[in-house]
Formats: structure tokens, C-alpha cells, sequence
């Protein structure tokens, strides 16, 4: 979708301001504000990955979907994290229940899917609350460690791009996407560790740690960017949706933040703090 009156790039150049200005004040914001974010990404989220999954002749509900990132997204907003366990739990019997029930075709796949769904969709993200939220004697609140996250991820993409055109000559995973190269991923990797090092100096984080979080960023967002490609290539479809002029869907501009999120806050949690 193009907004009339621009070319290509001028939309996708309007919508990425405009998102990443609402995305930035959101995440400094935190709290309601940002689970709002959030919440608005896996609902649109959401219904493109169930309606990349109806190409391939499959049916998640998005109902059990919905009703399970509900649930998960409460739990985590409170920080319970003593009833993730019960939650994912029963959230998969309700994918059980409803494709056994009320589903269209009951297939065990629409179960795995439903199930996929509200995981790889819901609960993957959701960690951006923890990640914002961690704090220590050092550390008032994990701003500084989503900022050196998003800092990875968009030069990942940036380098991958760069350096992808200039020097690539052999394909990372031709099959799901041709046109990544192994010369492009390395270029990425490099500009991602370098920016993470950069951030983590000014938020006072070692130059070590903050190059293994760099390459754990920069790993992570490259692996969600061709997991993501590989369900709309099974699939059969070129971008997840049209919503944002420019640049497809929310999934084809998240994609690269739905492993990293949960790698990031468990690194942050578990070694630097």
C-alpha cells in the first residue's frame, strides 16, 4: 500500500517516523503505555499470522489465540511469573478443546498452529515488559538495555543490507530467502556488536558483555527474520499484510524482535545484572 501522493520510498520512510516516534515514547514511557504497544502489535500480529496459515489450507483460532495472549499478557504486566507455567498450560488445552470442538477441520495441525500462535506471537513479545522493567542497584529500569536491543537490530539491518549489496556472493538460506547473503549477515553481525558496545559504555555495562549481547541481538534477529520468511514462504505469500504504507505488515516489522526480546531479557537478567 502507498500513501497518494508519495512514491515508495517517501511512504515507507513517513510510516517508519511515525512508528518508531509512537514506539520510542511508548518504551520511555513504560508501563501501561507500553504494554498498549505491545498489545496492538500482536493483535495485528495476530490475525496475519492466521491469515498466512488459511493460504496453506490450515485454521488457528484466532479466538483461543486472542483469549491466550489476554491471559499472558496479564500475567505478565503484574510480573506473576509463578503462573506461566498454568497459563501455557492451559492455554494449550484450550487449542485442544476448541479444534476438537468448534474448529473447522479437526486437524491436530490446527491445534499446532493455534498453539505457535499464541507463543510465537504473544509470548515472545510480551518479554519487552520484563526487559523494560528489569532494575538493580546499578540499573534503575531496563531502558538502557532495550535501547542497546533495538540499537543491534536495526543495524543488523542495516549492515546486512549494505554490506549484503556491496560484497555478498553467497546465500544464507537460498531456499526461504534468496536474496540474504552469508557476506551481508557477517556485516550485520559486526555493525550490530559495535553499536551494542557503543550503548553499553554510556549505560555502563562492560564492553564484553555488551558485545555478547550484541551478537546474541544480531544472531537472534537474524534467525527471526528467515523463521518469519519461512511461514509465508510455506505458505505462499510475499508479505504478511498491507496495513503499514511502505512496509507490509506487522509481522514482516517485527520480525526481527520476536526472538531477540526474550534472548535479550534473559542475557540482561541472568548475567549482566
Amino acid at each position: 500500500m502507498e500513501l497518494k501522493g508519495l512514491n515508495n520510498n517517501a511512504t515507507r520512510m513517513l510510516t517508519g517516523l511515525i512508528m518508531g516516534t509512537i514506539a520510542i515514547l511508548c518504551i520511555i514511557k513504560g508501563g501501561l503505555a507500553l504494554l498498549f504497544l505491545i498489545a496492538v502489535v500482536i493483535y495485528f500480529g495476530t490475525k496475519e499470522y492466521a491469515k498466512i496459515l488459511e493460504y496453506k489450507g490450515f485454521f488457528p483460532s484466532i479466538k483461543v489465540m486472542f483469549l491466550a495472549e489476554i491471559f499472558l499478557a496479564t500475567i505478565a504486566y503484574f510480573q506473576r511469573f509463578d503462573l506461566v507455567a498454568v497459563a501455557l498450560t492451559a492455554c494449550t488445552m484450550g487449542a485442544f478443546i476448541w479444534v476438537l470442538f468448534r474448529g473447522r477441520q479437526p486437524y491436530i495441525a490446527n491445534v499446532a498452529t493455534t498453539i505457535l500462535g499464541f507463543v510465537y506471537g504473544g509470548w515472545f513479545p510480551l518479554h519487552l515488559l520484563f526487559l523494560r522493567d528489569l532494575h538493580s542497584d546499578q540499573y534503575t529500569s531496563g531502558l538502557g538495555f532495550v535501547i542497546m536491543m533495538f540499537t543491534a537490530i536495526l543495524l543488523t539491518d542495516t549492515g546486512c543490507y549494505y554490506t549484503g549489496k556491496k560484497f555478498g556472493k553467497h546465500k544464507l538460506a537460498p531456499v526461504i530467502s534468496p536474496n540474504k547473503t552469508i557476506e551481508g549477515s557477517i556485516g550485520g553481525s559486526i555493525c550490530a556488536i559495535i553499536g551494542a558496545v557503543i550503548v553499553g559504555y554510556f549505560i555502563g555495562v562492560e564492553w564484553y558483555m555488551s558485545a555478547i549481547a550484541g551478537l546474541l541481538c544480531t544472531i537472534a534477529a537474524q534467525l527471526g527474520d528467515l523463521s518469519e520468511s519461512l511461514i509465508k514462504r510455506d505458505a505462499g505469500v510475499k508479505d504478511s499484510g498491507d496495513i503499514l504504507p511502505g512496509h507490509g505488515g506487522f509481522l514482516d516489522r517485527t520480525d526481527s524482535f520476536i526472538f531477540t526480546i526474550p534472548i535479550m531479557y534473559y542475557f540482561c537478567k541472568h548475567f549482566i545484572l
